[in-house]
């Protein structure tokens, strides 16, 4: 994809073009061994299941199963997958002078209309060899996922792609999300500035406060990722690029009132009229 022999384009200009960081370019993974991996993936689905458990219950977990780890390396780990348990604990680091941390201003509120609020966050994806991180945008009333992208690191690039991807669609009042410097950076919150959108940050350790995009996690991992095992990101890309187009326009929500995320974010009668004059399209050319 880039050509660092190009005769007339630099490498750093190669990258502006594709729209990527000239860092992403120069970044080397480090793989983590067979071992490490084998221990994230179990930490990623017990997490899945009890995303309660911290270090210490994370660690006594993989130990009754027969593994004798220390609540080090477990952190470390843990600290990689970008997890913490729920409950809320002491800030044990200071953000940056250049990362400003905006309050929680959803607390209470009523979540009655699409683009009200949206909300984005970052999962960790096994493959065979290796792992992928996933930021998802989701609109909060309609369960709505407006977009996504993978990523081999947690630059701040993938997730200010999937914001413009999502704002390609829409605008929300608010934008909801966790303190991660991906989404504490200037670039992600300048955007939202520039947008005149609210921007609302969860507490620390407080999982609960962006409560639909985990929820969305847990789906996707229980029906399309654990049940295939990726092998590689081209893999990931085309398994997670079909799931969520089911997710999206086919799976049905008790909580929409058995309606699919597409059909409430769109209004259900102007996508019924829309798809109506499709099929009508479709007959007349047959």
């Amino acid at each position: 994809m880039i050509d660092p022999d190009h005769a007339h384009i630099s490498v750093q200009r190669q990258c502006e073009l594709l729209g990527f960081a000239r860092s992403t370019y120069y970044y080397r993974l480090r793989p983590e061994s067979a071992l490490n991996l084998l221990f994230m993936n179990l930490i990623d689905e017990q997490y899945t299941r009890t995303p309660f458990y911290g270090v210490p219950r994370m660690t006594a977990w993989l130990r009754r199963q027969g593994y004798g780890v220390n609540h080090k390396r477990i952190g470390r780990l843990m600290r990689l997958m970008g997890l913490e348990a729920i409950y809320p604990k002491p800030r044990l680091s200071t953000p940056s002078k250049e990362h400003p941390i905006y309050p929680y201003v959803l607390q209470g509120v009523s979540i009655d209309r699409p683009d009200q609020v949206w909300g984005a966050d970052i999962t960790y994806i096994r493959l065979a060899h290796g792992f992928m991180y996933l930021v998802a945008i989701m609109d909060w009333f309609s369960r709505y996922v407006l977009s996504w992208e993978l990523s081999n690191t947690l630059e701040t690039n993938f997730c200010l792609k999937a914001l413009e991807g999502a704002l390609m669609l829409s605008q929300p009042e608010i934008f909801n999300s966790d303190q991660g410097s991906q989404f504490t950076s200037l670039e992600f919150t300048g955007r939202l500035q520039a947008c005149g959108i609210t921007i609302s940050m969860d507490g620390r350790g407080r999982v609960f406060d962006n409560i639909f995009v985990e929820r969305l996690w847990r789906t996707v991992k229980y029906e399309e990722v654990y049940l295939n095992h990726y092998q590689t990101v081209s893999e990931a890309r085309c398994g997670l690029t079909e799931y969520f187009q089911f997710y999206n326009t086919e799976r049905i929500h008790s909580s929409l009132e058995y309606r699919t995320p597409e059909e409430v974010y769109f209004k259900e009668q102007p996508l019924q009229a829309q798809r109506q004059t499709l099929t009508e399209m479709h007959l007349k050319s047959a």
